[in-house]
């Protein structure tokens, strides 16, 4: 009785938090968004300019005060609600609150301005995308018990390769098989280390990430410096829109309308689920990361299982850094992953080790990069270097909002011995 009552104090405690934080949201939206915006309009732009192909839609136009009293008082509803009535549904909670803000903060931004809101989430989804191959590459890893500190130093050797290969061989999917490449030479190494060798795995991740950083840093000045047809793969990786389905105002830019390595991702997203939860191999992979004693006892190869996601993960790490180069970039630039791959395993955890999940979180981080180049451009009144740390602020509070419920697989970091 004594620990269920602690335990209902603790969720209420939540609840009363949840509640206030939506009245402080509605307070904050009516007292420091809405003075002076008596009025004025907020348009947002629905009509899309990509690939030389311009998709019309109406463009979204409202009254900035009426808009910002309706979010207020919904945040205000919420938040009575939530006090009197309580739901143990924190994080959906946390979610609409934040989408109320979010909204709040835009509608304001654009008092009297006009913003692309297609074009900002058509970048949100471009941005997305290396955060979200990293988080798959961590749950290849992770899942099988093996911890991969070093997905960062994968990717930026990946965007290496790709944009070098593609530069001699003038030929896109030769860059980004050399970056799928430079990703698996760099697993190679983690799994000898972490597997065979039994290293610390966070130990064997970091110093990949510094061998990556080093290495790349001095190819970069003392060959592609001296040498730039060497980092030169030609205009970054085209948009390919999809027959038909590219057209559809709003959506079909933001879906349909993408880079091939975007649609690989998705596909990629299909796979891993289909693959860690219809598939024997998928249970085995799973057994390894929860149990890989019992999973040995029943005839499965752990190490042999182990070094197979390993490989995966950095293959997939090497995609997403030949996305960043050849991709999106077209040139290599010194340090260029900022982070993504960091970004990916916040993902990763916030998604609880599933591959929907983790691609939801990649979105909310790609929407807040692209958010803060939006903002920059609006010319809001926010110093830029405050806006470019949104990304990881926004990462910092999405974790504090889920990690304490997230729960990782039980021998993912524990090296195995056989007996």
């Amino acid at each position: 009785m004594t620990i269920q009552s602690a335990k209902g104090g603790r969720r209420g405690r939540k609840e009363l938090a949840m509640g206030l934080l939506c009245l402080t949201l509605a307070a904050l939206i009516v007292l420091a968004l809405r003075p002076g915006t008596d009025g004025q309009l907020s348009t947002f732009s629905l009509t899309s300019y990509r690939g030389g192909m311009t998709i019309k839609a109406p463009d979204m136009v409202m009254q900035t005060s009426s808009a910002l009293l309706l979010l207020a008082a919904l945040a205000a509803l919420i938040g009575t609600w939530q006090l009197l009535r309580g739901t143990a549904r924190i994080a959906t909670l946390l979610a609409a609150v934040s989408a109320i803000g979010i909204s709040a903060f835009l509608i304001w931004a654009t008092r009297g301005k006009s913003l692309n809101l297609t074009g900002m989430l058509v970048s949100s989804i471009v941005r997305a995308t290396p955060i979200a191959l990293a988080a798959l590459s961590g749950i290849y890893s992770e899942r099988s018990g093996v911890v991969n500190i070093g997905i960062e130093g994968m990717m930026l050797t990946g965007a290496f390769l790709a944009a070098v290969v593609a530069s001699i061989t003038r030929n896109m999917l030769a860059g980004v098989l050399g970056g799928i490449a430079g990703g698996l030479a760099l697993a190679v190494l983690h799994g000898i280390l972490s597997i065979r060798f039994k290293v610390e795995q966070v130990i064997s991740g970091t110093g990949i990430i510094i061998l990556a950083l080093g290495l790349t840093s001095y190819l970069q000045r003392a060959v592609l410096n001296l040498r730039p047809e060497l980092n030169q793969p030609g205009p970054a990786m085209p948009a390919v829109a999809i027959p038909f389905l590219g057209k559809i105002p709003v959506l079909g830019p933001i879906v349909f309308n993408q880079s091939p390595i975007v649609y690989a991702l998705i596909g990629l997203i299909f796979v891993t689920h289909i693959v860690l939860y219809q598939t024997r191999w998928g249970l085995r992979l799973r057994a390894v990361g929860e149990h890989p004693r019992a999973a040995d006892t029943l005839g499965i190869d752990v190490f042999r299982t182990r070094y197979a996601c390993v490989l995966i993960s950095g293959a997939i790490a090497g995609l997403a850094g030949a996305y960043m180069s050849i991709g999106s970039a077209g040139r290599f630039n010194e340090g260029m992953t900022a982070g993504k791959g960091f970004l990916g395993l916040a993902a990763m955890i916030f998604g609880n080790w599933n591959p929907a999940g983790s691609f939801l979180g990649a979105l909310i981080f790609g929407f807040f990069d692209s958010w803060q180049e939006k903002l920059a451009i609006l010319q809001v009144g926010i110093p830029s270097d405050l806006l470019g740390m949104t990304p990881y602020i926004a990462t910092m509070l999405v974790l504090a909002g889920v990690v304490g419920r997230a729960r990782g697989p039980a021998a993912s970091g524990q090296p195995y011995d056989k007996l």
